[in-house]
């Protein structure tokens, strides 16, 4: 089966000895606005395509207003400091999942509680938190407590694993109950919908990445998105070193923060977001076409869950137990399909072994069984 499984892969991308995870795709306007950025001279923090590129991915999103940042896990920090979380507030989030997650949360001196995810979606659990909150949290004037620490719970941090989206409203109404924040982890998932709406537009603020591996690339670099424009103004402030604007006096009223995205990068993203659904369209059809491969098969494939539209940014699979998802890894590797198990478990790293955890099974069988395939966009194939 696995022999059959590269032949299919090499099918799909028939260039090169070595078959990539994820490889960016530039079929558009990307040199010609990269050499007109340069041509201004206007290569840093300020010029027109910073602007531009905003309100590409505002409009695009259905978000009152959109704020670059140099990479998402810039923009995760910046998003959890709005939302009001403070050292040693707790924040609610899922252990499968890219460490940015984690180490925003940390940054500012918080601690995560790692909860379960879904089986059918791969992202935080809106019945775990449910449960753990009914367990473990009590209200005050003040806000969510918790029981056993005495420290606020302030916030709640899910994130669209592999650009699938979250069960986001039944998770958004857990949170009002009990008071807290919802920061979205949409790092993954920019092109991907909940019933019509998209990922990072739920919560108080959402974050974007676009590494060189995402769906649309800058390079690096990220992106918050706000329902009140009000706060994105004022993120855009402090995530310009909160200087006030003056022609020639530097004047800074809060402590901010240098997380401005170059125009160069932002050249590159609006080239991009021209390009952005046609992308999602590709992956889309490479993802059908790997569920057509796969079903019947021991392997299966993991397909977008029940009212989204996911950008099926990386494609992933389910081996049947750890040591046939070892095998594989070992034997698609070895003949140059690269292939990834998913990432280490947070609450499995030294720094976040002694997070508070409610058992995550959902989680850990995951863990033993998923493989990322080959996932790039195929329009210059």
């Amino acid at each position: 089966m696995y022999n059959e499984v590269i032949g299919f892969i090499r099918s799909l991308y028939p260039e090169g000895e070595v078959v990539p995870l994820y490889a960016p795709c530039f079929v558009g306007n990307e040199k010609k606005y990269l050499e007109a950025c340069i041509d201004t001279t206007f290569v840093s923090s300020v010029g027109k395509f910073v602007d531009r590129f905003e309100e590409m991915v505002a409009r695009y999103t259905g978000a009152a207003k959109a704020v670059v940042c140099v990479n998402g896990t810039n923009a995760l920090h910046m998003a959890m400091l709005l939302a009001g979380v403070e050292r040693d507030d707790e924040v609610l989030t899922q252990s499968l999942t890219f460490i940015a997650t984690a180490n925003a949360i940390s940054y500012i001196g918080a601690h995560p509680v790692f909860l379960d995810v879904d089986r059918d979606t791969m992202g935080l659990s809106a019945e775990a938190v449910k449960n753990w909150l009914a367990t473990h949290a009590g209200l005050k004037e003040d806000g969510c407590y918790n029981k056993t620490t005495g420290r606020r719970i302030k916030a709640c941090v899910p994130m669209h694993t592999f650009g699938h989206p979250v069960k986001i409203e039944e998770l958004a109404a857990v949170c009002e109950e009990y008071r807290i924040e919802l920061v979205e982890d949409a790092a993954e998932s920019l092109g991907s919908f909940y019933r019509g709406r998209h990922t990072g537009t739920f919560g108080k603020v959402g974050a974007l990445s676009f590494n060189g591996n995402k769906t649309i690339t800058t390079g690096g670099g990220g992106m918050l998105l706000f329902r009140d424009e009000e706060l994105g103004t004022y993120a855009k402030h402090l995530t310009t070193q909160a200087k006030v604007p003056h022609r020639w006096e530097f004047v800074h009223d809060h402590i901010g923060y240098n997380y401005r995205m170059p125009n160069i990068n932002a050249a590159l993203g609006c080239a991009q977001m021209e390009n952005l659904e046609r992308f999602v369209a590709d992956k889309r059809e490479t993802a059908e076409q790997y569920k057509r491969f796969f079903a019947g098969s021991e392997i299966e494939f993991f397909v977008e869950p029940a009212n989204c539209r996911s950008n099926y940014w990386l494609n992933a699979v389910l081996l049947k137990d750890k040591e046939a998802q070892q095998e594989f890894l070992a034997y698609t590797n070895d003949r140059g399909v690269m292939t990834r198990p998913i990432w280490r478990l947070m609450n499995k790293l030294p720094m976040f072994a002694h997070c508070q955890t409610d058992g995550l099974e959902n989680t850990a069988w995951f863990e033993e069984r998923v493989v990322n395939i080959p996932s790039s966009v195929r329009l210059d194939k």
